[in-house]
Parts: C-alpha cells; structure tokens; sequence
C-alpha cells in the first residue's frame, strides 16, 4: 500500500512520516488553504527529504502554468498532484518539461462522476477525492464520498483514495476497497493545516493490526 500524507509544513512531520515508511509528503501551493506553504519554505522541506526514502509531492490548483513551471524547476519535483479542473492541454505542457510524474484529482459524488477516469491521458496515478460544495475548499474537508461507487470499477491506472479517512474508518475503508494507495490530510490532524504526529502513529498502526 501507498501512503501519502498531504499538507505537511515542518520537518517534525517529515521525520515522523520517514519512521512510518510513508511513500510520499505532499505541500499545498493553494493561497485560501490552511495548509498552504510557501515556495521559499517548501525548499527546505525538499531539501530535507533528499536523504530520506520518502517523496515529495506539489500540490496545485488550477495554478498559473508559468508559475508551476517554475515552482517545479526550483523544488526539482518529481511528483505533482493536479488537484482542480486541469484540462488535458495543461497536463500535456507540463508533461513537456521534464519525467514528471502526475497524480489527477478526479471528485466523486456519484457513479457519472467516474466517467472521468477515461478524460485525460499522459497521467501517472488517479486520487479520487469528495466532491466539494461551492463553498468548500478543493480538498482537505474532513468528507468522505460513498466508497461503494468505486468498489466494482475497473481502473486502469494506479489510484489513491481520498477524503476524510481517519483512526475511525480505516478498517472500514480496507473492507470495501482495495486501493493501489491513501491519502491522508485532515484524518491525521489537530486542527486544520496542523499535523499530530501522534494521529499518523495511531492511524499507520491500525491500517497494519489484524
């Protein structure tokens, strides 16, 4: 199973994530979220996990193209993770650049919604989210979506589930779906944008108890 922890800010969380053999960080370039980091404060982070097994991953939303280009040129990124309404022409640019691996946000809220998984082309790994209301934030809600609309569905590409999964409802989720990987942000939280490395600890643990 993959792990990534999404919204990391500090090199605590970092450590704490490497000792839990989690796969991947992610850091969010979204200004209106709590998890928000900036460009200057995500290159110590990379430049920290440069010794460690661990991964960075960029996190965008509908990001100015040009601006992306350069965040990921500066951080050297591997990994970036689409997490608006990016079209196939955007992907097809960044795809341009470099061997950059993409992971594409696809929301769910009903069966139509996985109609989306055959959209777009030149992507690595899908993340299929809870769909956000108008007035919600792209990800990071604490929602889950109804696990049961992907349990039957062939798809191609490795995938992450997402959304609100937390100490609670891991078991739960192990029980109706087998995803390539999860991802985890305000599950293992104290209050939004703030990591509890205690909460990564319990939730990793319970994933792994029989």
């Amino acid at each position: 199973m993959i792990f990534k922890i999404c919204g990391l800010k500090n090199l605590e969380t970092i450590n704490c994530c490497e000792r839990n053999n989690v796969d991947f960080y992610g850091m969010i370039f979204y200004e209106k979220s709590p998890r928000n980091i900036s460009v200057n404060d995500a290159k110590i982070l990379t430049e920290f996990s440069k010794k460690l097994k661990i991964k960075s991953v960029g996190v965008f939303v509908n990001h100015n193209i040009n601006d992306l280009k350069k965040i990921i040129s500066y951080l050297n990124l591997e990994y970036i993770q689409l997490h608006g309404s990016e079209n196939q022409p955007y992907i097809d640019e960044i795809k341009k650049q470099s061997n950059l691996k993409i992971i594409k946000k696809i929301s769910i809220q009903t069966a139509g919604d996985l109609d989306k998984i055959y959209k777009y082309k030149n992507i690595d790994y899908l993340l299929f989210d809870y769909k956000p209301t108008y007035n919600e934030l792209p990800g990071g809600n604490s929602k889950s979506f109804d696990w049961n609309l992907i349990k039957a569905r062939k798809i191609d590409l490795p995938w992450f589930i997402s959304g609100g999964i937390n100490e609670g409802n891991i078991k739960k989720m192990q029980n109706i779906l087998n995803p390539n990987g999860i991802d985890l942000s305000s599950g293992v939280e104290e209050s939004p944008g703030i990591k509890s490395n205690a909460k990564i600890n319990k939730l990793i643990r319970k994933f792994h108890d029989d």
